[in-house]
C-alpha cells in the first residue's frame, strides 16, 4: 500500500484541525447531563415562607383529589390515549382500578386504560412527595416596586425564612431569588436586594447557601448586564467567604433586542459568554416577550407565533452549549369562580368546567414545549401544578417504547462503535438518548428498573455521562 501525502505536512494540517474542533467542542460540550427540574414556580417574596413549597403540595394535592378524583375522570378531561374506551359508571371505574392495582407494572403495560392509570397514580405520587422541584423566590413582577424601606424589610425576611427552610428540610431541590432588573432606572434597587438576601442569608446559615441555588436576572438586552452581574458576585464572594465561582444565574428572554439585536445579529451567545460560565439557564417571559413584540393583551398567550419564533431562535443560538432553556408559564389558573362551602350545584359544576378548561389549557401548552425541546417551564399557582406532572409523565411514559429500543439498540452497538474511534460522535447522539430517560427518571416518569431495561448498568446511569459510558466500554477486553 502506498500514500501520496508527506507524513510531516498530513500531521501538520491535522494538528490545525484538531485545535479548531477542540475549540469547537468547548464552546459546544452538548447537553448538559445535570438533573434539570421540570419547572421553576414563582411567588412574591413577601409571600414567602419556610413551608411554602409544603404548603403549595398540599394545594395541589387537594385540587387534583377534588376536581379529578380518580384516573378515569382526569382522563377524559385531557383526552388522553384510550380514555374512550374507560367505563362511565362509578362502581366500573372502582373495578377497573382495583384490578390495574392488583397487576404487575408488566400485566399493566397490556392494559388499554395503563397510560392514564399510570399518569394518574405518578403525579398523585409526586404531589405527595415532591410537588415543587424549583422555586424562585421573586422581587420582580411578583413583587412589583415598593418603598424601599419595604423591599429591604421583605429581602432580610425572605432571607430568614429560606435559612429556616435549610434548617427544617422544607425547601425544594433547586430554589433562587429574581431580582429587578439592570435597567438605568432599577439597577441600584437589584443590586440592594440581591447584596441583602445573600448577606442575610449567609449569616443565619453560617455561610452555607441552599443547593442548587441561583439568581435570576431578568430583562437582559445587552451583555453588559450580565458582566455586572459577574463583578457584583465577585465581591459578595468575598466579603461572604465563599468560593470563587459559587454563585451562579439565570437570564430571561424577555425582549425582542435579546432575539434580535440592531446590527440584526442573535446576541444569546455574546450574553451567556458575558456570565463567564456563571449563566446555567435561559427563561422566556411570556407576556413581557409578547408585549415587546407589540402584541395586545388578549393575544399574548404561550401559543402565540411570536414565542415560537423566538424559541427556535434561543435553540439555534444556544443549542449544544449546556444552558438549560425553559419556557414561560400559562397565565389563566385552573381556581373555580365560587368559594365557600355552601355552594349550590350550578356553582359547583361552573368551577369544576372553570378548572377542567384551564386543565386542558395548561396541559397543551406544556405538551407544546416538550414537543419542542424545553422541559422546564414556570407555574405561577399551586393549582397548576398537576397538570404540570400529566403533561410531563404522558409525554415521556408515551415516548418510552420508542427511546427504550433506540437507546438499546445503541447500547449494544456501543462497543463497536467505540472501537472505529467515532467516540465524539456516539456520545452526542447517545447523550441526547441517554438525556431522556435522566429526564424521564428525575420527574418521577420512569423508575431505575425502566432505564436498566436499556441495557445500561445503575453505575452508568448514574454517571449521567454517555461519553464516560463509552470510555468505560472501550475499556473492557473484547
Amino acid at each position: 500500500m502506498h500514500l501520496s501525502l508527506p507524513e510531516s505536512d498530513k500531521n501538520q494540517l491535522l494538528e490545525q484541525l484538531g485545535t479548531a474542533n477542540l475549540k469547537f467542542q468547548r464552546t459546544y460540550p452538548g447537553d448538559r447531563p445535570d438533573r434539570q427540574p421540570v419547572h421553576t414556580v414563582y411567588g412574591g417574596a413577601n409571600l414567602f415562607k419556610a413551608d411554602t413549597c409544603q404548603r403549595m403540595g398540599d394545594i395541589a394535592l387537594n385540587s387534583l383529589q377534588t376536581y379529578a378524583p380518580n384516573f378515569v375522570e382526569l382522563a377524559r378531561v385531557l383526552r388522553l390515549e384510550g380514555h374512550e374506551h374507560l367505563p362511565t359508571l362509578a362502581a366500573e371505574v372502582a373495578d377497573l382500578t382495583a384490578r390495574l392495582d392488583a397487576m404487575s407494572e408488566a400485566e399493566r403495560k397490556k392494559e388499554h386504560a395503563w397510560l392514564a392509570y399510570s399518569v394518574y397514580n405518578k403525579v398523585l405520587r409526586k404531589l405527595r412527595t415532591e410537588a415543587v422541584e424549583d422555586f424562585r423566590i421573586d422581587f420582580e413582577d411578583g413583587f412589583g416596586n415598593r418603598p424601599d424601606d419595604e423591599e429591604d424589610a421583605t429581602a432580610v425576611q425572605a432571607a430568614k425564612e429560606l435559612a429556616k427552610g435549610m434548617q427544617q428540610l422544607t425547601v425544594s431541590p433547586f430554589i433562587g431569588i429574581r431580582i429587578k432588573p439592570f435597567t438605568e432606572d432599577l439597577k441600584q434597587r437589584g443590586v440592594r436586594t440581591l447584596d441583602i438576601f445573600l448577606t442575610t442569608l449567609l449569616q443565619e446559615t453560617g455561610g452555607q447557601l441552599p443547593p442548587n441555588f441561583v439568581v435570576m436576572l431578568p430583562k437582559v438586552t445587552i451583555p453588559e448586564q450580565m458582566t455586572t452581574m459577574v463583578r457584583l458576585f465577585e465581591l459578595l464572594e468575598q466579603a461572604n467567604g465563599l468560593p470563587a465561582g459559587t454563585l451562579r444565574m439565570e437570564t430571561m428572554v424577555e425582549a425582542t433586542q435579546i432575539i434580535m439585536d440592531e446590527e440584526g445579529r442573535n446576541p444569546l451567545m455574546r450574553i451567556i459568554r458575558a456570565s463567564e460560565g456563571r449563566c446555567i439557564a435561559a427563561h422566556f417571559g411570556t407576556y413581557d416577550y409578547t408585549a415587546s413584540a407589540g402584541i395586545t393583551a388578549r393575544y399574548q398567550t404561550m401559543a402565540h407565533p411570536v414565542c415560537d419564533f423566538a424559541h427556535h431562535m434561543t435553540k439555534v443560538a444556544l443549542g449544544g452549549t449546556g444552558i438549560f432553556l425553559s419556557d414561560g408559564a400559562t397565565n389563566v389558573m385552573p381556581i373555580g369562580p365560587h368559594r365557600g362551602e355552601a355552594l349550590t350545584y350550578e356553582q359547583l359544576r361552573e368551577n369544576r368546567e372553570s378548572v377542567h378548561n384551564a386543565w386542558r389549557q395548561g396541559f397543551a401548552h406544556t405538551t407544546h414545549s416538550l414537543i419542542n425541546g424545553l422541559y422546564q417551564g414556570w407555574d405561577l399557582n399551586p393549582a397548576q401544578l398537576p397538570m404540570r406532572y400529566a403533561a410531563t409523565y404522558t409525554f415521556f411514559l408515551s415516548s418510552y417504547s420508542d427511546a427504550l429500543h433506540r437507546l438499546k439498540t445503541f447500547v449494544e452497538r456501543a462497543a463497536i462503535s467505540t472501537l472505529t474511534g467515532d467516540i465524539f460522535d456516539d456520545a452526542a447522539t447517545g447523550q441526547g438518548l441517554l438525556n431522556f430517560f435522566l429526564r424521564a427518571l428525575n420527574c418521577g416518569a420512569i423508575t431505575e428498573e425502566e432505564v436498566l431495561a436499556t441495557g445500561l448498568t445503575t453505575e452508568e446511569i448514574q454517571s449521567r455521562s454517555f461519553y464516560r459510558i463509552l470510555q468505560g466500554r472501550r475499556q473492557q477486553p473484547a
